[in-house]
């Protein structure tokens, strides 16, 4: 009777940008791979989707001075990194032009950054998005497709035990 007041799980993620689904321990910068950063998931984005859009609910508790990453935190204390492309610190944020700044309360599927993908191209640049929590748990969906849009349920994260 009361299910509109149901949400999903508590730290729900949906995929920032459409694409291809890639776990975690398959991109290609060895340091997202091996978890060193946390645990998550990426995506390869379909590149003609130029905003990348919030994971999860949460505020913006930090933006890179290059640009090429943003920090989340949601109400349940899940740290979000949601980095984009790989070694784009190089780019100095050239490519990417924010849509948010540190304080702003953001839904799932808000507009966060757009990202000009031919900078990238241009300077050999992976376009892999990246996004990690170094302080939760990430489950993957099951079933979990190869391609996702921004409404795809990627999986969750939950804090990690203390």
């Amino acid at each position: 009777m009361f299910n509109f007041l149901k949400k999903g799980p508590v730290g729900q993620v949906t995929a920032p940008v459409a694409g291809s689904y890639l776990p975690i321990e398959q991109v290609t910068d060895d340091v997202f791979a091996s978890k060193a950063v946390g645990d998550g998931f990426a995506i390869t984005p379909d590149e003609r989707q130029t905003t990348i859009v919030a994971p999860v609910d949460g505020v913006i508790s930090s933006i890179f001075p290059t640009k090429h990453a943003i920090m989340m935190t949601t109400k349940q204390n899940v740290e979000i990194l949601l980095h984009m492309g790989i070694d784009t610190v190089e780019l100095k944020g050239g490519p990417f032009a924010m849509q948010v700044a540190v304080g702003t309360r953001v839904k799932a599927g808000e507009a966060l950054v757009a990202i000009d993908w031919q900078q990238l191209a241009d300077a050999q640049k992976a376009t892999t998005i990246m996004v990690v929590s170094s302080n939760a748990i990430f489950t993957s969906a099951e079933p979990l497709p190869t391609t996702v849009t921004t409404d795809t349920v990627i999986g969750q994260f939950d804090l990690a035990p203390e």
